[in-house]
């Protein structure tokens, strides 16, 4: 249980309009802080628009999707140096192929210019094109890759250059043709669409420059691809990068809402068109990435467990539970049926909801000082989960509060599903679930742990994504005629309760297959579940979770980093050997991540 009061995470139709209405002065600037309600378009595109610009706010937008070229088979081997060199061979011929048509787009933004400054930058950025190519000339030169440049260009890079040309010719949806651009203006706004379709190519490069350099360890010797990450991690190509966004930004200014609109579309379509370039480079050698790479259906079962509350969600579930109860208890001088269950008025569970809040987040505190070693000791799960004991009793204490004080009662089944349904989850996170329950091509399911009160929130949050194959472990509220009576059904309250429920699932699966576990969590009450777990990947930035873990000997390696070392170690024609209790937890910063990771792109 996690008794807290951030904003509404509800979105808006009907029942909740009220909820919104009742929050929203008070808490205005903190839901808009946190995303949990977003504020109007106009108002949060303004102060965007104020604060950046345009090629810097499309990269914040999009940046989330940029991991998916990072975590290709093709980039992970060449960060951790062991690509084969027939298949950088293969890339060079292609991106040959590529920059030559970058460059021709160039040219063909810079005769559509009606600036001069902007004519001379984009005659700049041209001329660093032309060194791009030398570079790869060098590579030709210094690894023998004769005929690298003659090779047959492959569709993913067609299809980019084709999209390229297309844009920088003029035609795009609302643009005349080529020949028939009469305006200036007409002009600069093809030179402005142009950029959009080139700008998210430099930041992409820029951005996996720098990410592979700080993982170049000076103590291995020579990285054969160091050459490579030099350049684009360069201070000279990182410049290139941000002046091209500048240059996005001048061209757009005089443009309109809808005009910008599709400069959008075209950062949006170059981006993914720039990651499937990356997912075509063909692999003469075994990788890691994506796990499911090695699945074998017939032989393997890949199990998936989640947290709930602030792993899937952007707030806690009991925030959302508080305010139905709230919002639809009756008001102090409002008689009540003697038919119905008794309630507080809203103005008394306001004051109890914040009572329990207050008291839970001081004692939880308190129980995690009284546990935590003061000095770090080595890994030892059995320690650990001795230490975890504590917390246990503490939830199960704070749960037993809870619904002593009747804060639960008189809750309606309807609003609550209807909560679910409204409810955001973190971006990404149906997503991945969508693709792992409906791959035809996947043993795999979806198991979902969580210390939620009531597993119908769970189950219609998801149910909104299509997404009623996940298994939901959870507690329960019991009911009367739809009515909550205030009493919990007991079965998932601790960091104990929720291991032994990992460890009970896979202790059932009935087939012979082969169990590959992953676990995703955010908290200390997945820690253990997180350890048992063949992967355990922590999403989020929970200090305690840290500091309990650290405390107890767990390391929390970044999981692009720690996924580069097992690459370096992976040896060919072995397994990738993942297993858990290792004292090893790898984080994400977000749900692209680990879809990247597990299911590729």
């Amino acid at each position: 249980m996690r008794i807290l009061f951030p904003p509404n995470p509800i979105k808006t139709p009907a029942l909740f309009n009220s909820i919104l209405r009742l929050r929203f002065n008070s808490l205005r600037s903190h839901c808009f802080n946190s995303m949990a309600i977003p504020p109007p378009k106009s108002a949060m595109a303004s102060a965007v628009d104020n604060e950046v610009g345009l090629a810097r706010r499309f990269w914040i937008k999009f940046h989330r999707e940029s991991v998916f070229a990072m975590y290709t088979p093709f980039s992970l081997s060449l960060a951790s140096g062991n690509l084969k060199i027939e298949t950088f061979r293969h890339y060079i011929a292609q991106d040959v192929h590529f920059l030559k048509a970058f460059a021709h787009a160039y040219e063909l933004a810079e005769e559509c210019a009606d600036d001069d400054d902007a004519k001379v930058a984009i005659s700049l950025l041209r001329n660093d094109v032309r060194e791009e190519l030398k570079m790869h000339d060098s590579f030709v030169k210094e690894w023998g890759l004769h005929g690298a440049k003659k090779a047959a260009i492959n569709s993913a890079a067609e299809k980019y250059i084709d999209f390229l040309l297309a844009t920088a010719s003029g035609k795009v949806e609302g643009v005349k043709g080529p020949g028939k651009l009469a305006t200036p203006f007409e002009k600069t706004k093809v030179a402005a669409y142009t950029l959009g379709a080139m700008t998210p190519c430099m930041r992409l490069y820029a951005f996996l420059g720098k990410e592979f350099k700080a993982l170049l360890d000076p103590n291995e010797g020579s990285h054969p691809y160091k050459k490579w990450i030099d350049n684009y991690s360069s201070e000279s190509f990182q410049a290139s990068a941000a002046q091209t966004e500048e240059l996005l930004d001048k061209l757009s200014v005089s443009l309109t809402g809808e005009e910008l609109d599709i400069i959008e579309k075209l950062y949006h379509q170059a981006m993914k068109l720039e990651i499937e370039f990356f997912s075509a480079q063909s692999l003469v050698q075994p990788t890691i990435v994506p796990l499911i790479k090695e699945h074998n259906p017939a032989k393997d079962h890949l199990m998936i467990f989640s947290d709930f509350d602030l792993t899937c969600t952007v707030v806690d579930s009991s925030a959302i539970l508080a305010e139905i109860a709230i919002v639809t208890a009756p008001k102090s001088d409002q008689h009540q049926s003697e038919n119905q269950i008794a309630r507080m008025s809203s103005a008394d569970l306001r004051n109890t909801w914040g009572l329990l809040s207050r008291q839970y987040t001081e004692e939880y505190e308190q129980c995690i000082e009284s546990f935590v070693p003061t000095e770090k000791v080595l890994f030892d799960y059995k320690n650990l989960h001795k230490a975890l004991e504590k917390l246990s009793d503490f939830e199960k204490k704070a749960n037993n509060r809870v619904t002593k004080s009747g804060v639960l009662k008189g809750l309606n089944i309807e609003d609550i599903k209807r909560a679910g349904e409204r409810l955001i989850l973190q971006d990404g996170c149906i997503n991945f679930f969508q693709k792992i329950v409906k791959s035809e091509n996947l043993n795999a399911n979806v198991h979902v742990l969580s210390y939620c009160w009531c597993g119908d929130l769970i189950r219609s949050a998801f149910s909104s994504g299509d997404l009623h194959e996940l298994n939901v472990h959870a507690n329960e509220f019991t009911f009367e005629e739809s009515i909550s009576t205030g009493d919990i059904v007991k079965k998932v309250e601790s960091p104990i309760d929720k291991v032994q429920s990992f460890k009970d699932i896979l202790k059932n699966c009935c087939d012979d297959r082969k169990n590959l576990t992953v676990y995703i969590g955010d908290s200390v009450g997945d820690i253990l579940c997180l350890l048992e777990a063949d992967i355990g990947i922590v999403i989020g930035s929970s200090s305690s979770l840290r500091r309990v873990g650290t405390q107890f000997g767990v390391s929390f390696v970044p999981l692009f980093p720690g996924l580069v070392k097992k690459q370096k170690e992976f040896i060919e024609g072995r397994s990738s050997n993942w297993k858990g209790l290792t004292g090893i937890l790898y984080t994400a910063s977000s749900w692209a991540e680990i879809h990247a990771f597990i299911l590729g792109y």
